[in-house]
């Protein structure tokens, strides 16, 4: 399957944001086929001592959000700080948490799709201390911390399909 920054696509939308897009297909893309198969009890499994599949894809969307909270300049919300304190619990199903993740990337990525490219530049704060940083600088975070995850995600649904 072709990765999607080799597609051409996204041509409508400046080329300073379009990895982010890119980079995003592509997490959903790795999740859909790296994930396929995994049993909804296997899904919480911890092998060795790692992460749960399904906290990494609860942790993808809701840092996805929460990040994106910010580059709107926005606090986060109590849901959103329940979500966070709830992303260890098992329960969801995998089709469940994939759907959850389809509708953040979503949300996201038509906004991005539409952002004024001379806004990436602008200040922006994050947490409770309001860290500084900019809005290329969240978005650039959103794209490689999902990476991280998804790749947490890909190791832990090997480990968890070959026992």
């Amino acid at each position: 399957m072709t990765e999607p920054w080799l597609t051409g696509g996204h041509q409508d939308v400046d080329p300073v944001l379009r990895p982010i897009l890119f980079s995003l297909e592509q997490a959903m893309q790795d999740l859909r086929h790296w994930t396929s198969g995994v049993s909804d009890s296997d899904l919480w499994a911890r092998p060795q001592g790692l992460a749960p599949i399904g906290f990494q894809l609860r942790h993808i969307a809701g840092s996805v959000d929460r990040l994106y909270t910010y580059v709107l300049a926005e606090a986060l919300s109590e849901k959103q700080m329940a979500f966070l304190r709830e992303e260890m619990e098992p329960g969801a199903g995998l089709e469940e948490l994939l759907m959850e993740i389809d509708s953040v990337f979503e949300r996201v990525m038509q906004e991005v799709r539409t952002m004024d490219v001379s806004a990436i530049s602008y200040h922006r704060g994050v947490g409770r201390k309001q860290l500084p940083t900019t809005v290329i600088g969240l978005l650039v975070h959103i794209a490689e911390h999902t990476q991280r995850h998804v790749g947490q995600a890909i190791v832990t649904a090997r480990v968890v399909k070959s026992s």
